[in-house]
């Protein structure tokens, strides 16, 4: 089998079409398909982007047809939350519309999608039914992929606690797994738990950084925490792990990462991911990782990783369109 595997979106339909066009998918009976080719979507297709319905039109026909696979990612997740009412808290949704803590951040990053499906309740509905149908990870012949974090002791632990079919969180599991705490703290534990599994898979693992440094995200807001290259076998310090600038790397401490934040990483197949806002020119991460999110978004490219049955990956299978 021969994969394609494209980056986060972000409602960027035309780089899509354009990116699927140059790989040699064909529009018909208004679904994309190529030959011999499956095409696989790490996920995050809304928010952001100026063609939101477009995007999720163009890749639901695909996943719908048999043309293309497709994960859940950490902005899909947000919009079940967001759309979901809170059992425990009449009147509030499981992703807060207004927060204390964060004021209207939610709503922000969520605003393009939301101004899209304004006025047709139905349709939103409908759409956020299918990002249910999503599931939290594949495993196919030869790779492996997830949006943000290949996390194979919670991916477990989901399966045995019977939390998701198919690797799909069951319907029960969606308030455990997506409530906002008060605390991002809750994830810094080796015990697993629902809300841990989905928040890594799909947002990847974290670290605190030390009192007193913080950064700007890319919508600006200030964080404390920071992303690790959980895919780096050599990255065992915070500081080698941490997914920052220079400038702020050299203040982290050169301490061993705390054992929650240690994962085995040990499964030779491939895995491909998006999430992490990649720059520059494609490159692998590791002989056997891959990114293909390279902040479409942001005005970077719709990315691809054409997959051929390699065992260790190469530059050269990365794709763009020109």
């Amino acid at each position: 089998m021969a994969y394609d595997v494209i980056g986060d979106i972000h409602g960027q339909a035309d780089k899509l079409e354009a990116l699927l066009q140059h790989m040699g998918y064909r529009l018909g009976d208004g679904v994309w398909r190529h030959p011999s080719r499956t095409a696989v979507f790490v996920g995050d297709f809304i928010d952001r982007g100026p063609q939101q319905l477009r995007t999720v039109r163009i890749a639901r026909g695909m996943v719908e047809s048999g043309a293309a696979l497709a994960v859940m990612g950490n902005h899909e997740l947000n919009a079940i939350a967001w759309h979901t009412p809170d059992p425990l808290h009449p009147g509030e949704y499981l992703r807060r519309h207004y927060s204390v803590r964060w004021g209207h951040k939610n709503r922000v990053q969520h605003q393009r999608f939301l101004d899209e499906v304004a006025g047709d309740p139905a349709l939103h509905a409908e759409l956020i039914a299918w990002f249910r149908t999503l599931p939290l990870w594949l495993e196919l012949p030869g790779i492996r992929v997830v949006h943000a974090c290949w996390h194979q002791g919670l991916m477990d632990w989901l399966k045995a606690t019977g939390y998701v079919d198919e690797n799909r969180l069951l319907p029960a599991a969606i308030p455990e797994a997506t409530r906002e705490p008060d605390d991002d703290a809750v994830t810094d534990t080796p015990e697993p738990s629902l809300f841990r599994a989905a928040e890594i898979l799909t947002k990847g693992l974290e670290i605190p950084l030390p009192d007193g440094l913080s950064y700007q995200d890319k919508d600006g807001i200030a964080r404390h925490r920071v992303r690790i290259r959980w895919w780096d076998k050599d990255a065992t310090s915070c500081r080698r792990a941490a997914l920052v600038q220079d400038a702020l790397r050299s203040q982290l401490p050169d301490t061993p990462l705390p054992d929650y934040a240690r994962i085995d990483n040990q499964d030779p197949r491939p895995v491909f991911f998006g999430h992490y806002w990649m720059t520059g020119q494609p490159h692998v991460l590791a002989p056997n990782a891959a990114c293909v999110d390279y902040s479409a978004a942001n005005g970077g490219p719709l990315v691809a990783y054409r997959w051929d049955g390699e065992a260790q990956l190469t530059d050269a299978h990365f794709c763009r369109a020109p």
